[in-house]
């Protein structure tokens, strides 16, 4: 492992010098991996760890778009696609990429098939933490490890197709074979993982809970509505509002920051845009911490999982949900967002 020090805190990380692919492949060599799932990270893992050489079947529920989508990816009914039942009874590690809401729906069967000293692979944290609502308490005769890409599926695709990769994140919940985190490290860097840091199955939900309801997609949408209205009843255009809300960040100032930093980005910026922005990020930040602090208890205490597994279990909510993002995506800002992302000199 490498030892890499982040502004002061020293972690240990897995890279790919330390744990090449060879030595993954080498050490999966006999073991059939069963990609359980094949909606948002279900692809992108499966088809990389095809591609890296691994032995990989699907499983997933025949006649749903999933199983579908599965085909049209090459997979085989009945030689490299199964039912959950028999894909986890053919493999010695399950890799369970069901929705959260579909892991609880299919524990008991998933449950039933796993053999000793199986391997019991998660991509979030959520089933086992949130264990009391959920359901999901792994046997005591298997491994149960965690590799989380920090991403969706198919930027994990994209990247690998690309040469790169999106880092991740790995745990270990329970070692009954004393390889868990051998399993661990070789599944992370087949599925295309850039580096893997360590972290535990309560960590990683938690954080990723409040990123995905925080800066990651919440926050970040939120604030893009708040600027754009602003600028918008004080008498901007669309265009001009959305120019300097949406595409100046993510066409032009985020792709600098993530290749060097934020201090970097600052400094290419102009004078006036230094002072303001220095001046301003600590209003801020200190207008927001009290809501993330909110939000992190929010999570920590459970009550995020029981709104999240209580809206999935309603007959509803996919009805409601498609409402929810046609609002959105019906909103002046995002209507506006269309005809911008049309005018991209590579649209033209």
């Amino acid at each position: 492992m490498a030892q890499l020090n982040f502004g002061g805190t020293w972690e240990e990380v897995v890279t790919r010098d330390e744990y090449p692919l060879p030595q993954a492949q080498q050490y999966l060599a006999n073991k059939t991996i069963a990609v359980l799932g094949y909606g948002v990270q279900g692809p992108g893992q499966a088809l990389n760890l095809k591609d890296n050489g691994f032995n990989v079947i699907v499983g997933q529920r025949p006649g749903g778009a999933s199983w579908d989508k599965a085909v049209a990816d090459g997979w085989v009914a009945g030689e490299t696609l199964f039912e959950l039942a028999e894909a986890t009874q053919r493999a010695d590690v399950v890799m369970y990429l069901l929705s959260d809401a579909g892991q609880i729906s299919a524990w008991p069967v998933v449950k039933e098939n796993l053999n000793p000293g199986d391997t019991l692979y998660f991509s979030h944290g959520f089933a086992v933490t949130f264990n009391e609502q959920t359901g999901i308490v792994p046997p005591d005769d298997v491994d149960v490890v965690l590799v989380a890409p920090k991403g969706s599926g198919r930027s994990l695709r994209t990247l690998f197709q690309q040469g790169k990769g999106l880092n991740s994140s790995y745990a270990i919940f329970q070692d009954v074979t004393g390889k868990a985190k051998e399993t661990a490290t070789a599944l992370g860097i087949g599925v295309g993982s850039g580096y893997l840091f360590e972290t535990d199955f309560k960590k990683e939900v938690y954080s990723d809970l409040t990123g995905e309801r925080g800066i990651l997609m919440g926050a970040i949408a939120g604030l893009f509505e708040a600027q754009y209205n602003v600028l918008r009843n004080n008498g901007h255009s669309p265009s001009e509002a959305f120019n300097e809300t949406v595409e100046e960040l993510t066409q032009s100032l985020m792709p600098l920051v993530a290749d060097n930093g934020m201090d970097w980005m600052y400094a290419n910026t102009s004078t006036t845009a230094q002072r303001g922005a220095l001046d301003w990020r600590h209003r801020f930040r200190e207008t927001n911490t009290p809501l993330f602090e909110e939000l992190y208890a929010s999570v920590a205490s459970g009550e995020e999982a029981r709104v999240v597994i209580e809206a999935n279990q309603k007959a509803d909510y996919r009805e409601k949900l498609d409402q929810e993002l046609e609002a959105l995506r019906n909103s002046e800002i995002w209507q506006t967002g269309q005809q911008v992302r049309k005018l991209r000199p590579e649209n033209g």
